[in-house]
């Protein structure tokens, strides 16, 4: 009872304080609404203005997509070259073709005897190429900076400008005739023996693609051999056998880890050079062979296009 009554008397008294202190500071609810006490038409003018802005911004967005849609139409209507080759090894080729809209991965697939044989490439090894390559070009550019940071400081003074260990003068310096002052990778007489000259050596050179080649048979299991293609030639990494189909797919969690447990054997490098050989000429017999080497890099960057050019008109469409 005693407490309760403390309590009861404290009320007033803390009633009162607080009476004080809100008479000497204004309330947060009070401060709240003076603050939005803004004119109706600022508002609006701050609303129309920003809604205009969104607006001008998704308009420019659809500008570009646009423009990017008409730029490579027009590149794939010049690409009549890769596309002649593309018609003519499917024409003449064994192998039909299983290209999926909006998938990275592409099929061939065939039937030589009592084999079933499947060959996968995917379009991702462009891309992976096209980032190795931009990686190169920027340390190559670094490192031709830095070379001309050391040429200048070891060319200090006006007795050691344009200097080079090529004998002496009698001041201690070396003359040299001006072409030599041309360092040779940039020098144009020596660059196209070496590939480098211009872009159009650049171009012809293809980049990797990874091929998955799986060669099935009834009843005996599978071969699973895993190969580079560039530049015309089919170059085998690693070949394995598996006593069941399933298990080369490794579709599901579990044939992958069952896959895994199964010996691998050795790299396809580390063969006797004969066996070697006989595996290349079996698959050469297959078809996986230089016309297909030669066909997968220009069918990735076909496909590669194609996609690009569906998903800039799904953007395009999605954001009008």
């Amino acid at each position: 009872m005693n407490s309760l009554r403390a309590i009861a008397r404290s009320v007033p008294r803390a009633t009162s304080r607080l009476a004080v202190q809100t008479a000497r500071k204004p309330s947060l609810l009070s401060i709240s609404q003076a603050s939005w006490r803004i004119p109706t038409s600022t508002r609006l003018a701050a609303s129309f203005s920003t809604s205009q802005r969104l607006r001008q911004a998704n308009e420019e967005l659809v500008a570009k997509l646009e423009y990017e849609l008409q730029t490579e139409n027009e590149n794939k209507d010049q690409g009549t070259y890769a596309a002649e080759n593309i018609k003519e090894y499917l024409d003449n080729s064994p192998f039909s073709l299983e290209d999926k809209e909006g998938s990275e991965e592409v099929v061939l697939r065939r039937k030589y005897n009592d084999e079933d044989i499947e060959v996968k490439f995917s379009t991702a090894d462009l891309t992976a190429s096209v980032e190795e390559q931009d990686e190169v070009d920027d340390q190559a550019m670094f490192d031709e900076e830095d070379a001309r940071e050391i040429q200048s400081s070891q060319s200090g003074g006006a007795n050691t400008k344009g200097a080079v260990n090529q004998g002496k003068t009698s001041g201690g310096n070396i003359k040299v005739a001006p072409e030599d002052r041309i360092a040779p990778a940039d020098r144009p007489e020596l660059a196209d023996e070496e590939g480098m000259g211009d872009e159009e050596g650049r171009q012809g050179m293809s980049f990797p693609v990874r091929v998955n080649v799986r060669v099935a048979r009834q009843g005996k299991g599978a071969m699973a051999i895993e190969a580079v293609a560039q530049d015309g030639d089919m170059v085998i990494d690693n070949v394995f056998w598996y006593p069941d189909t399933a298990l080369a797919d490794g579709k599901t969690a579990e044939q992958d880890w069952k896959k895994r447990s199964i010996y691998a054997g050795p790299s396809f490098g580390n063969l006797d050079e004969d066996l070697q050989v006989l595996l290349e000429r079996y698959l050469e017999e297959r078809g996986v062979d230089t016309k297909m080497a030669l066909f997968l890099p220009d069918y990735i960057e076909y496909k590669e296009n194609e996609e690009y050019i569906r998903w800039l008109g799904n953007l395009k469409k999605f954001v009008e």
